[in-house]
């Protein structure tokens, strides 16, 4: 791996984990300092989802998986939708 795209992977890793903890949060942690890594087991499989290409609908339909199936939380749809699309702009931001 380069210098170049080792950068790239490490800033969109921090990227992934901000917007998790903080705007999809589906449970509801952003303001609790001791919460900062409650999601950040679901970093990997969103950051190799977006090097791969995917789109909104694909991210939508990951993060609303992960809360129904992990967290037995319905409708997280919107908040997966807004998270999603602050990814994809991270993805286009670190990759130019």
């Amino acid at each position: 791996m380069t210098s170049t795209l080792r950068m790239e992977a490490a800033a969109l890793h921090r990227a992934v984990s901000e917007v998790l903890h903080y705007l999809w949060d589906p449970i509801g942690v952003a303001g609790v300092p001791e919460a900062r890594d409650e999601y950040d087991g679901y970093v990997d499989d969103v950051c190799g989802l977006l090097w791969r290409g995917a789109d909104a609908d694909t991210l939508v339909a990951h993060l609303v998986g992960i809360a129904e199936a992990s967290m037995g939380l319905p409708g997280t749809q919107e908040r997966a939708a807004r998270a999603a699309g602050i990814l994809l702009i991270w993805r286009e931001v670190v990759t130019r």
